[in-house]
């Protein structure tokens, strides 16, 4: 199990907030590499890490701890109405740019003035939302199979099944039900990834029923069509932040969020962005892949 300090804080409308906080130079041995935490400094920028739509922190439970085991403080969040955070009783609130202004409120709160982002498909509209009013917190980032331009494909297949009602009777069926959604991202995944998956997605209450670890509400801006394939808000935010900023794509070669034209895209507004393709996976990496991990601790020694 990875090993993290759970924190909890106050968003500015007063939701409570959860995330993990894996020290800098975290036992090498909870990582993906043998490198050792002394070679590195603690005074390296953070790291903060947030998850997809429908996911939570525990996405990050094997690339958290072994960033940190490079010498980097890791923040994976619950962002609101995900896993340990609170839902909010007005869904209206569940934008990027809510989530970014909980993400400035979480580093205002522990007082770190620059970090590197490593946005997973939501996660990354977030970052991006992030570098409309706040690019001076924004030291780096990696977007993760996700830019301001997307598939209208892949947003419909996301929007087939989030929010959703499900009725799930066991761990058996839970690890079913996310293969079913997930076997066409990761079609090579072994059984066992499956179930390791369920019982990050789920959760049992008090009378034993498995539930999704998200407040469905999040599906309104999808089953309304607020949430677009693009807008100019968003492409320009991404040129800010390319502009201004070192950035990395990982793209999913199996990926129907951001397809190769959509990738295309953002390469050419932002030639200086590095870009990795992990093969036989889908939306989104999980970033442990070998080609995502090494693309990503290069990335990363560039930085202070």
């Amino acid at each position: 199990m990875p090993h993290f300090t759970p924190i909890t804080y106050t968003s500015t409308d007063g939701l409570t907030l959860y995330a993990c906080d894996y020290a800098a130079g975290m036992d090498p041995a909870a990582a993906l590499t043998p490198a050792r935490p002394s070679a590195q400094p603690a005074t390296l920028l953070p790291v903060i890490c947030i998850h997809g739509l429908t996911r939570n922190s525990a996405d990050f439970d094997e690339f958290a701890p072994a960033i940190a085991a490079l010498g980097r403080r890791v923040l994976a969040l619950d962002v609101r109405g995900r896993g340990h955070s609170q839902r909010d009783p007005d869904p209206s609130n569940y934008t990027p740019q809510v989530y970014a202004g909980d993400v400035v409120k979480l580093m205002a709160d522990l007082g770190i003035a620059r970090a590197v982002f490593v946005g997973t498909s939501m996660g990354g509209l977030i970052t991006i939302a992030l570098a409309e009013r706040h690019l001076d917190l924004i030291a780096a980032a990696v977007l993760n199979d996700v830019g301001p331009v997307l598939s209208e494909r892949g947003l419909a297949r996301i929007a087939g099944y989030t929010g959703k009602p499900v009725e799930i009777a066991s761990w058996e069926a839970a690890a079913r039900h996310v293969r079913d959604i997930n076997a066409c991202a990761f079609p090579d995944n072994p059984v066992q990834e499956w179930d390791k998956w369920a019982r990050r997605a789920f959760e049992q209450d008090g009378a034993g029923r498995l539930a999704p670890r998200y407040d469905p509400k999040i599906a309104i801006a999808l089953q309304t069509g607020k949430l677009k394939t693009t807008s100019l808000a968003s492409r320009m935010a991404f040129r800010r932040l390319a502009g201004a900023r070192p950035l990395l794509l990982v793209r999913g070669a199996l990926s129907d969020l951001l397809e190769a034209r959509q990738a295309d895209w953002m390469r050419r507004a932002a030639p200086s962005m590095a870009y990795v393709e992990v093969p036989q996976v889908g939306h989104a990496p999980m970033l442990t892949e070998a080609p995502a991990f090494a693309a990503i601790v290069r990335f990363l020694a560039t930085l202070p």
